[in-house]
């Protein structure tokens, strides 16, 4: 059982538009974006990420707008939903806000024992605000007191035919998760002694493969300290039979990815070197940055880019 895993690190999706996805998450879910660069096989189109105030590992939504992309359909093999935590008595708070700006698909719920507010972004993402005592520190938005405010990923929820589900909980297992606890058709597994975004979640469903599009997630990050530690389960995930890609250099930290069995494809990625690497911490996310790579297309990629706010 591999000891490096410390919870994920990010979650990567796609998107219909750069202004749009900005705004939702910057403006009403009130995190900072941390960086804007591109996405390195497609230079133009953005890669967005958001977070709290350093982009620290388990806090980091990022995402793909392909511009006028169509949008996913559910089913089995994909991430359904992505789970942020926030205090626990935030929730009447927050969907009082998603309802004044006109949220689709709002509902409360619980699972597993803990009270849920499920919500759609732009592109019909599946998002739940999950309730709970969580000491870290939030980003200071102009309108989301603290008090409130999003601290970071609680957890990502995998739908997965019964066979993927299966075999998927034995990677877990083989990851360092441990069942947690289950109810009806989730099952829900931990990994101890790590970050805050400890959990993931398994939902047997019976259904079609799911395509992905606009607000599909395309990938889900798993965190590790650094580069030995990655290079260790690189060599332990290719041992038990894993076809895993080579380490790759993504400006911000290190990843390998390999495809998970029902589906969802994994990345494990460094903690470092973290978002602050090319910009002073007091503006991250403000300046187009680019690749090596793609630097020389700047003058091009400013001219076909959606704009977005700095």
């Amino acid at each position: 059982m591999l000891k490096q895993i410390n919870g994920l690190h990010h979650v990567t999706s796609l998107a219909s538009g750069a202004r749009t996805n900005n705004q939702f998450f910057t403006n009403t879910l009130g995190l900072r974006r941390v960086k804007k660069t591109v996405n390195f096989d497609a230079p133009d189109v953005y890669h967005l990420y958001y977070g709290d105030e350093m982009g620290t590992p388990g806090t980091v939504m990022t995402y793909f707008p392909f511009p006028g992309a169509r949008r996913g359909r559910p089913g089995a093999g994909e991430v359904g939903t992505t789970a942020f935590a926030v205090p626990r008595d935030a929730l009447p708070w927050w969907e009082e806000r998603l309802s004044g700006r006109g949220i689709e698909g709002l509902a409360r719920s619980q699972r597993l024992g803990e009270e849920r507010l499920l919500f759609k972004g732009p592109d019909g993402d599946g998002f739940a605000l999950v309730a709970r005592d969580d000491d870290r520190a939030p980003w200071a938005a102009e309108d989301v007191p603290a008090d409130v405010a999003i601290r970071g990923f609680h957890s990502v929820d995998m739908r997965l035919d019964p066979r993927g589900a299966a075999a998927s909980a034995e990677l877990l297992g083989f990851m360092g998760y441990q069942k947690d606890d289950s109810a009806d058709t989730v099952t829900r597994f931990r990994v101890a002694g790590g970050n805050a975004a400890q959990v993931v979640d398994i939902t047997e469903v019976d259904a079609a493969p799911a395509g992905q599009g606009a607000g599909s997630v395309h990938h889900i990050a798993f965190s590790v300290d650094d580069r030995a530690a990655q290079l260790e389960v690189r060599k332990a995930l290719i041992d038990t039979g894993y076809d895993v890609t080579p380490v790759i250099d993504r400006d911000y930290f290190w990843a390998i990815y390999f495809r998970s069995p029902g589906g969802v494809l994994f990345e494990v990625a460094t903690n470092e070197p973290g978002f602050d690497r090319d910009e002073d911490a007091a503006h991250l996310g403000e300046a187009l940055k680019l690749p090596r790579q793609h630097a020389h297309l700047r003058d091009t990629l400013e001219k076909v880019l959606e704009p977005i706010p700095d």
